[in-house]
């Protein structure tokens, strides 16, 4: 809780900032505080906040994937001197948003009752309203904000419904109390419809099919940044918060929702690699490879094991950080051409060839190919999906093959970026510094976790 608090102080700092004009500064302001925030992740947990163990424990997991998305968000932070310079006059605003988020996504690692859950998933996605519709003069971002606070609204109906019904059956909102009912009365039919009314709830929010809608829609409309910070730690949070919840919550009517969850998982997989390949947009590519990789992290529910977890945020690291990788390229040629289509990208790598080479490392990471982390993420989970006794093996088969249809549109990006003879880049403008410092990170970061996957687990001291 600790991290937490100073996540929530820092964000006011940022806030203040800009009503004392000083708004150039919250980007300092938020980066000095995350990396206080990542350095307090890694200390032991203060003893004074056990009396709220009931509503928030900061456990080993909640520890990981904190860690996990201060890290993302500092990188993002540093793409966002140049990512906002539209937006000069209310800087600190966004900034202040992003930091309010993450509090709400740190809430969702360690929330021990569905009240926190509510709470944590309200406090992630409300400033997410705001910042996706912040590009004002930008119809598309006016429809993001929009379309995503209204499929936002619709999901929250579902849950609140769904946790009634459960508390109504269990008569508790503590997670373990839950769990224990779920074991002792696993034939309640009015427990069993909360928990498949909840399933709906957090599918939505991971962009699950065929609840992913409003997804392609609002990451392409909202500004690049925050649609960087959308697929990378949002997606962080609301999936984890989704594992916790039918993992621990739902454990005793497991047999009930498995089945539902690798329907969704198929349809995922085949809708969103298929679309993917219709797009001409780079953008909405990004969105459904976003859509589809929600349909191999769902894997991690079947062969459950004491590693889930780990291998999960494994996954998800190398994921946001791939996608950091791709979105900083993507944040750049927009700039530049004021468009994010395929022949935006053309001849890239001639006149910027650090940047180039960190999004090609980064959608090979994507799509699974050998010696980078994305590879050893989808290793773990098909190894440990493939141990299910019942369709272990055929849902794995299909995530193999949505694995091989993404190839196409991810290497048809990359062709774009180095095949060209000559450069469509006619600018004297360079890349920022740190737009380069941080694709040498990504590209070391993805190929030493793809070829020594053990660093991950030292770094993150576990």
């Amino acid at each position: 809780m600790s991290v937490l608090i100073i996540i929530f102080l820092t964000a006011v700092a940022a806030l203040f900032a800009g009503v004392f004009e000083k708004g150039k500064f919250s980007r300092y302001i938020g980066i000095l505080g995350l990396l206080i925030a990542l350095y307090v992740s890694f200390l032991p947990e203060c003893s004074f906040f056990n009396q709220y163990k009931a509503m928030f424990e900061y456990g080993p997991n909640a520890a990981l994937f904190t860690k996990i998305s201060i890290l993302v968000t500092l990188l993002l932070f540093f793409l966002g001197s140049f990512a906002f310079s539209n937006h000069r006059s209310h800087q600190s605003e966004l900034y202040a948003l992003i930091l309010f988020s993450l509090s709400g996504g740190i809430i969702l690692f360690g929330f021990q009752n569905l009240v926190t859950l509510f709470l944590g998933i309200e406090i992630l996605s409300i400033p997410l309203y705001v910042l996706a519709g912040s590009n004002k003069t930008d119809l598309r971002s006016n429809e993001a904000s929009i379309k995503y606070f209204l499929m936002g609204a619709f999901a929250t109906g579902f849950l609140l419904f769904g946790i009634a019904l459960i508390y109504g059956s269990s008569g508790s909102f503590d997670l373990y109390t839950i769990h224990q009912y779920s074991i002792n009365n696993s034939k309640d039919l009015m427990f069993i419809a909360g928990a498949v009314l909840m399933l709906v709830a957090l599918s939505f929010k991971v962009s699950m099919a065929p609840f992913h809608m409003w997804s392609p829609d609002v990451y392409q409309g909202s500004p690049s940044l925050i649609t960087a910070f959308m697929m990378s730690v949002v997606k962080i949070s609301a999936f984890f918060s989704f594992f916790r919840v039918m993992t621990i919550g739902f454990a005793g009517i497991i047999g009930e929702w498995i089945n539902i969850i690798g329907v969704l998982i198929i349809i995922t997989l085949f809708l969103a690699n298929v679309m993917g390949l219709a797009q001409s947009n780079a953008k909405r590519i990004l969105a459904y490879s976003s859509v589809s990789h929600v349909g191999y992290l769902g894997l991690i529910f079947f062969g459950l094991n004491n590693l889930s977890a780990y291998n999960l945020a494994f996954y998800l690291f190398a994921y946001s950080i791939a996608t950091i990788g791709v979105m900083s390229c993507l944040i750049w040629v927009e700039k530049l051409k004021r468009e994010t289509s395929y022949n935006a990208f053309r001849g890239l790598a001639h006149s910027e060839p650090i940047m180039a080479v960190a999004a090609a490392v980064s959608m090979l990471s994507m799509a699974g190919i050998p010696l980078t982390a994305g590879f050893m993420g989808k290793f773990s989970i098909f190894a440990q999906a493939i141990q299910y006794p019942k369709m272990g093996s055929f849902m794995v088969f299909i995530a193999v093959l949505g694995s091989a249809i993404s190839i196409a549109y991810y290497l048809l990006l990359i062709m774009m970026m180095f095949f060209p003879k000559e450069s469509s880049f006619k600018t004297s403008e360079r890349v920022p510094l740190t737009y380069n410092i941080v694709a040498v990170f990504i590209i070391v970061a993805l190929l030493a976790m793809g070829i020594f996957p053990d660093l991950f687990a030292k770094q993150f001291g576990l």
